[in-house]
């Protein structure tokens, strides 16, 4: 196997919040459980919804917290030769196919074939566009998407917090756009390209994320790319229930008194209170981490036991 290797992987569109410090210090301490490394790269692909600065902001939240990463931060905005290498790739497969479709032409498909929207769910691609060859290149229909076929049938995986996984592609999601008309690169290829690029073997992050996995497996597949293991921890809610996050309103951390708000993120993940300092309650958390997710990558808590990010 190879040498433990973590990510923490934050998009500077605001600075560090409640909810993105536990996902941070879940990543960091399951790194440092493993004896291995634990990397930050700032998904920046997405430049507009970017403030200046921002970036900066969020490393120094981090380095207060004594959330230090084990090698040079990686910025996504400086690695578009690799995504586009990848997309060549894809296209070269018989992977891909262009796609003209605008969001309001989405919405009619699906609103036409009786859709129905769900709660936090995004709509799925209809399939539109998958007449298109898959080596099309020139439209002469001005700007467009790129999008991948998915493959069809469910995707299995084992979570390490969630157990056993599985979706249906093709219906809960349709084909997965990688490359915006606009020219932007999107989340899935980025990710799964730096990911394989840097050598990531564990992917630890919040569960607002878990659909995103299969997605990224079938990318992995298509471009022969190894499958990290995934972790998906609890999430920090709002008081209306709702998933903290910069879009409804999640005040910045403050991180003043760093041993505070590392409290609050080791609560939502079932560790222990300590008393501080912080260098000694860091430590004491990467004990009880790896009691619970040892180095095997189980979870070696018993069943009975209602505590820990697994809940």
């Amino acid at each position: 196997m190879k040498p433990y290797r973590g990510r923490f992987a934050p998009s500077p569109t605001g600075p560090l919040h409640a909810g993105s410090l536990v996902a941070a210090l879940a990543s960091w301490l399951d790194a440092k459980a493993h004896h291995g490394q634990w990397w930050v790269r700032i998904e920046d692909t997405d430049g507009p919804r970017c403030p200046p600065g921002t970036d900066q902001l969020i490393l120094q939240q981090l380095a207060q917290c004594h959330l230090h990463p084990d090698a040079p931060v990686q910025w996504q905005s400086h690695r578009t030769g690799l995504y586009q290498a990848a997309l060549d790739q894809l296209q070269r497969g018989g992977h891909l196919y262009p796609c003209t479709c605008s969001r309001k032409d989405i919405a009619a498909t699906l609103t036409a074939q009786g859709w129905a929207a769900q709660r936090h769910a995004a709509a799925p691609y209809p399939g539109t566009c998958r007449h298109q060859p898959p080596a099309t290149s020139q439209l002469g229909q001005g700007p467009h998407a790129w999008r991948f076929r998915v493959p069809s049938g469910d995707w299995h995986w084992q979570d390490r917090c969630l157990g056993a996984q599985s979706q249906d592609l093709v219906l809960s999601v349709g084909d997965v756009a990688l490359r915006r008309a606009d020219g932007v690169w999107a989340y899935q290829l980025a990710v799964v390209v730096d990911d394989a690029n840097q050598g990531i073997t564990h992917v630890v992050r919040g569960q607002d994320l878990t659909d995103n996995t299969p997605r990224q497996m079938a990318l992995q597949q298509a471009l022969g790319l190894a499958t990290p293991a995934y972790m998906h921890t609890p999430l920090v809610l709002g008081a209306d229930g709702e998933k903290l996050s910069k879009q409804n309103g999640a005040q910045a951390l403050d991180t003043r008194d760093p041993l505070v708000c590392l409290q609050s993120a080791a609560t939502v993940l079932g560790l222990s209170a300590h008393p501080g300092p912080v260098t000694d309650a860091l430590g004491f958390w990467i004990q009880q981490w790896s009691l619970m997710h040892g180095a095997d990558g189980s979870d070696h808590r018993a069943p009975s036991e209602n505590v820990g990010p697994c809940v």
